[in-house]
């Protein structure tokens, strides 16, 4: 058996960054850019108004207060997306909406709670009159936003490797651009195997189990970015899934389910031997140590890497979580594909008595002392699943370690930080 580490490592030399295609921008969220994105304008275009109120010259509202107020005439009225080419002159002011652009002349913005207008009565529509009582005088330059002071025109604006999130989405609609160059999305082949296993959806026969590997391994893959695959149930045949393999050569990946053990009928490294090359078998880790990795050789000189997962649906997800998600994000672009690793309390008794690094799912909560604890989700056989969908951490309990106790400070993977209150 190898460690953990080595395994990772040695799956990961497979991989690597997939080709750059352009595509509609919505569709790139979690994906990687990858080119530079240059402002082809200023941001904003034009100096604007931050609030809604009276664009002024700032020396006119000099001394102003509620006991001395400013009076001033109001020569236009201007809402966002219009241009006004009128000049303010001394003792003008323009009514303003929020984002329109600052007439000429004008270098300050009063509020309406800093003007007369506040005092109307509520609900009452503004009168729009020719004259303004400012109450408050205006420092040069308030509430305007001046051009350029987001993004300048000609200055990269995103960088070649940034990962597309909502933010990034919004800063580039914001400079008009429609489509985006970023690496392409892996395209990950899922085949279940067993003859004991059934389709979601079909009569369940006595003896039979529906396939949740390969729904559950899809989730996940769609959820990391890449494009799941489903190529169906492959019978306890060399014949049958090998036939099911080459359905799968055009992928990036191939990830199958069970049939790596030492059964009978576990014939998924017969294939993987006669139709590629396996390198490695085993890992020291619990669940998931029969884990095999290597590769299946295409017709067109094409080496396609493979994963073959436990069968037991807790293992294979864990397995999948620890492998599989680093080398979906190496194809992405992505290397920040490390789950945080942080310390906690544990209020159970784990024990790991095998010399394997030892991966149960735990419940992690801040406690009122503000540290963190950590709580199995119950029995942790590895055909539990539900104790999979109660956690939201794996606790790491390493090889050499027979047992933490309740009280003792713990290493905990998070997987999900939005269900750590």
């Amino acid at each position: 058996m190898i460690s953990v580490e080595e395994a990772r490592e040695r799956i990961l030399s497979f991989f690597h960054r997939l080709e750059p295609v352009r595509i509609p921008l919505l569709e790139a969220l979690g994906q990687v850019l990858a080119e530079d994105v240059v402002a082809p304008f200023d941001i904003p275009p034009l100096d604007n108004t931050a609030m809604d109120g009276y664009a002024v010259r700032f020396a006119d509202t000099e001394g102003a207060t509620d006991s001395a107020p400013r009076e001033l005439r109001v020569t236009g009225d201007l809402a966002a997306g219009y241009v006004m080419e009128t000049t303010i002159g001394p003792g003008e002011a323009v009514r303003i909406m929020t984002g329109a652009p600052m007439p000429p002349g004008s270098d300050a913005v009063v509020p309406f709670e800093e003007t007369d207008e506040a005092l109307r009565e509520p609900g009452q529509a503004p009168v729009k009159t020719g004259r303004v009582m400012v109450l408050k005088a205006a420092d040069a330059g308030a509430n305007i936003r001046y051009r350029g002071e987001d993004v300048r025109q000609g200055t990269p604006v995103l960088h070649a490797g940034r990962v597309v999130r909502p933010s990034e989405i919004g800063v580039l609609s914001s400079l008009g651009v429609a489509d985006v160059l970023v690496y392409r999305r892996p395209v990950v082949a899922i085949l279940s195997t067993g003859d004991e296993i059934t389709a979601v959806g079909e009569p369940l026969k006595p003896g039979r189990i529906y396939d949740s590997n390969a729904y559950g391994i899809a989730a996940m893959v769609r959820r990391l970015g890449g494009v799941p695959r489903l190529l169906g149930i492959a019978h306890d045949t060399v014949e049958d899934l090998t036939r099911k393999i080459h359905e799968g050569y055009d992928a990036d990946m191939i990830v199958t389910s069970a049939g790596v053990s030492r059964g009978d009928f576990d014939v998924v490294k017969d294939v993987l031997a006669s139709e590629g090359a396996i390198d490695f078998w085993t890992v020291r880790m619990r669940p998931g140590k029969p884990l095999a990795f290597g590769a299946f050789h295409a017709p067109d000189g094409r080496k396609i890497p493979h994963l073959g997962l436990p069968g037991n649906p807790v293992s294979s997800m864990v397995s999948f979580e620890l492998f599989g998600r680093p080398a979906i994000f190496t194809m992405l672009g992505r290397s920040d594909w490390e789950r945080p690793v942080i310390k906690a309390i544990t209020r159970d008794e784990v024990r790991n008595a095998d010399g394997r690094r030892f991966y149960a799912r735990c419940i992690v909560t801040r406690g009122e002392d503000g540290r963190y604890h950590a709580d199995l989700t119950g029995p942790q056989g590895s055909g539990i699943l539900t104790s999979m969908s109660a956690a939201n951490a794996l606790t790491v309990i390493p090889e050499n370690l027979d047992a933490a106790y309740p009280g003792d400070e713990i290493d905990v993977m998070m997987l999900d930080w939005e269900h750590a209150p």
